[in-house]
């Protein structure tokens, strides 16, 4: 009953729901007591010859005005019970919504994007089941059955009401013990089936690697087996299940046996009449219901528990970035980073070091390094996906980030990650994601600033091309493109580019950065990069190596320094010309033999 006392904060915002159901269902109980006692009634006056056509028209036309009052009953309850329940779908889907909207980077490594699915769709549902259904049976099984039993024992006989009830003790004890199996099984079954679910996301979204390498076969061997392991694990659950109809039904077959063996022997005696008798074995066979639903009880309300500790379990997971605001506005200005030393979450290896610089408000900030040197663990920390401990600080215009309303800090940066995620939409709709009621105007300006807009007008539906999930249908360079228009739509305080311009070429880069810079007019623009081209303009250079600062200065001032920095550049140009000239040849035909 855990279950119901966790969810005491729900029953309270629907105790009118859940009160006006409930009278209802004691409604129907007392409707569905007169039928049996009108039977008994009329098989009395028939063996004592007093049945009268009267008689009859008057009891045909009260069991008649009961149905009608029966079904109306019926109809309200349902509303209310399972009106709320379903509301209770809703709020727990928004809660865990946003929950997950709340929740750092660090949460999500930690989880796999099945389970968290799984919790959002197959937990709810079952606490919502618990919450309807659950509450309807427990109700009817004790107010239809208790109605019932007292109406026997008052209407027929005490004694053989009392000799009917001999085996219900044994329902009670093999259904609970039932009940705590299923509810460690079911949550067996729950998890594999999580696994099922992270295994079709992570398929879809990976079938264009999955068919370059030919792996169709064995990916789906890997769904078969976790499918027939979904299987397996659920029809162990099912096997528990399938035990409490036929306990139930045979407790109540006893009880009838043990009903018609005494009561015959009553009847005989002159205890009670042929009418009650038969009036007590139809009060007898409306327990059935009862008794099967606290059956089906038990199994919902385990159901409901194991699930509401799965989605508890998330809902009390404390995020690791604190929201305790002291700072109201966020005013633009001077970005500074004062790290001594910082660790992500659960690892002891150390990620940043000695990390310390400021970039003046409307400069451009370009970091390079080799992959894995810690450029983009600068930018998380800014972005506050991740807090810094004491001692360290990141600040914004001389105040501490983590000061800030994290909504508002985030309003300030227009980003654009590694990973360049598009949703399963329009190409109109990805790029005004952040101002949905942009014009279409205002979304090809976005997209011109980063030179998409001709591919786009290229396509057949030009800006209202559905791509697919994640933007399979496009090119790395057009999903990057596409990425950095978005990031630009509201004309944001800072710009960041975390390594968004890898998949496009030489010229492509340049256009764009010379219309950020020509836009841009007193902004703050971050940039990550590998080729030292697209930072050869920022005003300060920073090149990172094993999370620290090797390097730092202006292009003119790095490559005067002969380190890292202009060896690379130096590479990168040498590799870029020979390039370039091996397209003049081969455009001019110049194919010689040696």
């Amino acid at each position: 009953m855990r279950v119901f006392k966790n969810l005491g904060w729900f029953f309270k915002l629907e105790k009118k729901s859940y009160i006006i159901g409930l009278f209802m269902l004691v409604l129907v109980a007392l409707m569905e007591l007169v039928p049996p006692q009108v039977i008994g009634r009329v098989i009395d006056r028939i063996t004592t010859e007093t049945l009268t056509s009267n008689t009859l028209v008057l009891f045909g036309v009260l069991l008649i005005f009961v149905a009608v009052l029966t079904y109306i009953f019926r109809f309200f309850w349902r509303v209310m019970i399972f009106g709320a329940s379903n509301r209770l779908g809703r709020t727990l889907r928004e809660q865990l919504f946003e929950k997950y909207s709340k929740m750092s980077p660090s949460f999500f490594g930690k989880r796999r994007t099945g389970d968290l699915m799984a919790h959002a769709t197959n937990d709810i549902n079952a606490v919502q089941m618990t919450a309807g259904a659950g509450i309807l049976t427990i109700a009817d099984s004790v107010i239809t059955g208790g109605a019932v039993l007292i109406t026997m024992a008052l209407t027929v006989s005490p004694k053989l009401t009392l000799i009917a009830m001999i085996p219900l003790p044994f329902m009670v004890i093999l259904t609970s013990w039932y009940g705590s199996i299923l509810s460690r099984l079911f949550r067996v079954a729950q998890a594999a089936f999580s696994s099922l679910n992270d295994k079709t996301q992570e398929s879809v979204a990976g079938i264009k690697v999955t068919k370059t390498f030919g792996y169709e076969d064995e990916d789906l061997k890997d769904f078969t087996n976790l499918s027939n392991d979904v299987v397996k694990k659920n029809l162990k659950v099912a096997k528990i299940d399938a035990l409490f109809d036929p306990t139930i039904t045979a407790i109540i077959a006893i009880s009838y046996f043990l009903s018609i063996f005494f009561g015959a022997r009553m009847v005989v005696a002159d205890e009670i009449s042929l009418g009650q008798l038969v009036t007590f074995t139809t009060y007898l066979g409306m327990m059935v219901w009862p008794l099967l639903a606290l059956g089906w009880f038990f199994n919902l309300v385990e159901r409901g528990k194991a699930s509401y500790d799965r989605i508890e379990e998330i809902m009390n997971t404390r995020s690791e970035i604190s929201t305790e605001i002291t700072t109201g506005s966020i005013p633009s200005g001077d970005i500074t980073f004062d790290v001594a030393e910082f660790s992500f979450p659960g690892e002891d290896e150390v990620s940043l070091e000695n990390i310390h610089f400021t970039l003046k408000e409307g400069e451009t900030l370009g970091i390079v390094g080799r992959t894995g040197s810690g450029k983009s663990s600068i930018i998380r920390l800014l972005l506050r996906e991740f807090d810094t401990d004491s001692g360290n600080s990141v600040t914004i215009n001389g105040v501490d980030i983590k000061q800030y309303d994290i909504k508002k800090l985030r309003g300030l940066f227009g980003y654009v990650p590694q990973d360049n995620f598009l949703f399963s939409t329009t190409i109109r709709n990805n790029i005004a994601f952040i101002n949905p009621d942009a014009s279409l105007e205002q979304v090809q300006k976005a997209a011109d600033l980063s030179y998409i807009h001709q591919d786009i007008s290229a396509f057949p539906e030009g800006y209202d091309t559905v791509v697919g999930e994640r933007g399979v249908s496009l090119s790395g360079g057009q999903k990057q493109r596409i990425s950095i228009a978005r990031a630009l739509m509201n004309n944001p305080e800072i710009l960041i580019l975390d390594d968004s311009l890898s998949a496009v070429d030489a010229e492509t880069e340049t256009a764009i950065l010379s219309n950020i810079e020509q836009n841009r007019a007193g902004k703050t623009n971050i940039i990550t990069a590998h080729r030292m081209s697209a930072v050869r303009n920022a005003d300060l250079i920073i090149v990172m190596e094993d999370g620290r600062i090797i390097e730092q200065g202006t292009h003119s001032s790095l490559t005067k320094a002969r380190g890292w920095y202009y060896e690379t550049f130096k590479a990168q140009s040498l590799r870029r010309d020979l390039t370039k000239e091996l397209d003049e040849t081969l455009e001019g035909g110049g194919n010689h033999d040696d």
